[in-house]
């Protein structure tokens, strides 16, 4: 490929460099993974699966995430919903996100992540086009089930990036694609009130017109653009098509089941891989880094080699089935992702509602509008806490190897456990007397949602080191549990009507299930 013709291979990581967000990937000649982001360099299929694969899971926000910003006023006034039902229909789009995330794992590593990230989309914007159509809870509620299928686009967003960079920067650039993708929370917020506000006031639009149009003029001709670019710029794997995926050198060592330890790492050198291989890997021109880049301290020998270096995507069997299932590596950042982003999903989902009805009548001026804003900051700052999260995640691990990344993915959710603890307790002492105070509120929960988001980067760094044979499947499995703890946790608030009660309840259950999951031991590397 023309694109690709100027790329370089070498069998040791660089050092980070401003350069290497413009210019072309440098890969790893045995996995053909990327050692570097070059987000600025759009002709390079690296970059391109990159932007593609946050681009895909954010846009599926703006359906996804569509009806908790206007559920306060329009939708719950409109369609004379109780409270309980707004909780139901909460759980219920989560729930199909959960089945759905599922169901993805198995299919990424036959088919691909771009092909199922392009499939979602499209299923996806079917039921967003017919979100006018709500007539009642239970149409309302089926809806939400078959608009749930879009969260499952994270899973092939984690995977694409997963097949695409090498361990040095594998945490960071999942963190990347997940934070950015996330922001689709934060801006599904600002902009569903923004235009139900704009065709309320300046289009004259009825309430109930208003919200049922919102659908059909954003998300769906945005899901579909989407799925074409997906389609049309987007590249399977770094070997070229997904069926390529054993024609790199790694897949013949896996294939003989190679291991190497840290006693024989010295035995065969990734150098020695590298000049064997240095001709032609199907899309990439290996040109090797020279010497002399090496002496300048540009280029940096990695641990040792680990299964992450020459593990390939395989089709799910059931001998892998349950040995994925036997695997305490499979639940530990599964059950830690329950917590991590449960706790986001649930304050995401509940948060606006809940201030609306804190300050509707507390503060002029304060409405669903108001609300909505004051909810989408936590999803904008996803903008920086997700990626910090992983790239933290892979500077511990030069030092303290897999054990660092999980034990950083341990602290962030025990953080925010502590955080939704203080919070809850201070929201349920001060709403007896009716003097909640907003930035105190938004302080502490802005806490625990920072530490959230931060751990949310931090455990996809620590997956491609779990099962790292059935990337897509331990992809969705562990976005599952994400989904999973929203659904506790929106069964918390749906049967506990103190919300400040119902938020140090999740706490105490975050940092439960945290401790818990310490003493599980991860490989070196």
């Amino acid at each position: 490929m023309s694109d690709t013709e100027n790329q370089r291979t070498t069998a040791v990581a660089p050092r980070f460099k401003r350069s290497h967000l413009w210019e072309p990937a440098i890969v790893n000649p045995l996995n053909l993974k990327s050692y570097t982001i070059p987000i600025l360099n759009l002709n390079d299929p690296y970059s391109r699966a990159f932007h593609l694969s946050w681009l895909g899971f954010f846009v599926a926000f703006l359906s996804w995430f569509a009806f908790p910003p206007l559920i306060p006023e329009a939708i719950r006034s409109d369609l004379s919903l109780s409270n309980a039902e707004v909780g139901n229909s909460n759980i219920i789009a989560l729930l199909s996100t959960l089945v759905i995330r599922v169901i993805v794992g198995p299919l990424i590593d036959r088919y691909g992540p771009r092909k199922v990230m392009a499939a979602l989309l499209v299923l996806g914007a079917i039921p967003s086009g017919l979100a006018g159509t709500a007539k009642d809870a239970n149409t309302l509620y089926v809806l939400r089930f078959f608009i749930g299928i879009l969260g499952a686009t994270f899973v092939p967003c984690q995977a694409w990036t997963s097949a695409f960079f090498d361990k040095n920067c594998v945490g960071t650039a999942n963190a990347l694609v997940g934070g950015w993708g996330n922001m689709g929370g934060g801006a599904t917020f600002a902009v569903m009130v923004a235009l139900f506000q704009s065709l309320t006031v300046d289009r004259g639009l009825s309430s109930h017109s208003a919200w049922r149009a919102a659908f059909a003029i954003v998300p769906v001709p945005i899901l579909l653009t989407t799925a074409l670019l997906t389609m049309v710029f987007g590249q399977d794997h770094p070997a070229g098509t997904w069926d390529q995926r054993h024609n790199i050198p790694a897949a013949a060592l896996a294939a003989d089941e190679f291991v190497e330890s840290e006693s024989t790492s010295t035995d065969k050198t990734p150098e020695k891989d590298s000049k064997k291989d240095s001709t032609d890997h199907g899309m990439v021109r290996v040109v090797s880094v020279s010497e002399k880049e090496k002496e300048m301290g540009s280029v940096v020998q990695p641990p040792i080699r680990s299964t992450v270096d020459v593990a390939v995507n395989e089709h799910l069997t059931l001998a892998s089935t349950a040995k994925i299932l036997l695997n305490p590596l499979t639940w530990l950042p599964a059950f830690a992702y329950l917590t991590t982003f449960g706790i986001e999903l649930v304050i995401d989902s509940k948060m606006a509602d809940v201030l609306y009805h804190l300050f509707a009548t507390k503060r002029q001026g304060f409405d669903q509008t108001t609300a909505g804003y004051y909810t989408s900051i936590f999803g904008f700052l996803n903008l920086v806490t997700r990626p910090l999260g992983g790239y933290l995640g892979d500077v511990v691990y030069r030092y303290y190897g897999t054990r660092g990344k999980k034990i950083w993915t341990l602290a962030c959710g025990l953080i925010m456990g502590a955080s939704m603890i203080g919070g809850g307790f201070y929201l349920q002492n001060t709403r007896v007397n009716g003097d909640s105070e907003l930035p105190t509120l938004m302080g502490v929960f802005g806490v625990a949602m920072i530490f959230s988001e931060l751990g949310n980067g931090a455990n996809f760094a620590l997956v491609p080191h779990c099962n790292p044979y059935n990337n897509g499947v331990m992809s969705g499995i562990v976005g599952s549990f994400g989904n999973l703890g929203g659904i506790v946790f929106a069964i918390i608030f749906r049967f506990q009507t103190q919300a400040g009660q119902a938020f140090w309840i999740m706490g105490v259950l975050c940092v439960a299930l945290n401790a818990i999951l310490l003493p599980v031991r991860v490989p070196k590397y």
